[in-house]
């Protein structure tokens, strides 16, 4: 305490650096707008051409035709199935915390009375 009464001017020279310091990394200097968007104005060629974009992918879905004929390609029929059987297993107890019946809760001997 003696130290920061000798050196006061010292003291809050380091303080005053101490929080320019801090100003100075929290303070944001980038020059970003505050308002920004990344969506395209209304009639402008940004927007237009995204709307050209999805028509064309449009209309070359349109133009796919689904037949049946992938089921009959020999690439098709050679497929494997390497899947796995699910065998339904019995189902367990409706709480299985509950204690079990015909049992009492404790059946364990306290360590004094064990035998050894």
């Amino acid at each position: 305490m003696s130290w920061i009464k000798q050196h006061m001017l010292l003291f809050i020279g380091i303080i005053i650096v101490i929080v320019g310091v801090v100003w100075y990394g929290i303070s944001d200097t980038s020059d970003v707008p505050l308002l920004s968007s990344d969506e395209p104005i209304p009639g402008t060629l940004a927007e237009t051409n995204a709307d050209q974009e999805i028509v064309g992918s449009l209309l070359a879905l349109r133009s796919v035709n689904l037949t049946g004929t992938i089921f009959t390609d020999p690439a098709f029929v050679a497929l494997k199935d390497f899947g796995t059987m699910l065998v339904p297993e019995a189902v367990g107890r409706p709480n299985p915390f509950a204690p079990l019946s015909g049992t009492s809760g404790n059946t364990t001997k306290p360590p004094a009375e064990r035998t050894r």
